[in-house]
């Protein structure tokens, strides 16, 4: 009998390709996960699904795309963007 394990890193530590929320309701699409040249710092490219921004081109940190954000003004805590599920 052959066992297979599978791992795989949870999505805490990445930001995969795939749809996304953020957490004021905006749908995105990242693109990929880039490195900085000069730090080496990872960065998430991705662009907006919803008008009038469709299409627009963003970036951020990938410390940034990850963290929880605590916005009491909006009764909202939790992470900034929520994965959706692959494009």
């Amino acid at each position: 009998m052959i066992s297979l394990v599978i791992w795989r890193a949870p999505m805490e530590s990445t930001a995969y390709p795939g749809i996304y929320r953020h957490f004021k309701g905006g749908k995105y699409l990242v693109l990929f996960v880039s490195t900085g040249v000069e730090d080496g710092e990872k960065i998430v490219v991705y662009t907006s699904l919803y008008e009038p921004h469709c299409g627009t081109i963003s970036h951020r940190t990938l410390k940034n795309f990850l963290e929880e954000v605590d916005r009491p003004e909006l009764n909202y805590k939790g992470p900034r963007f929520r994965y959706l599920g692959p494009a």
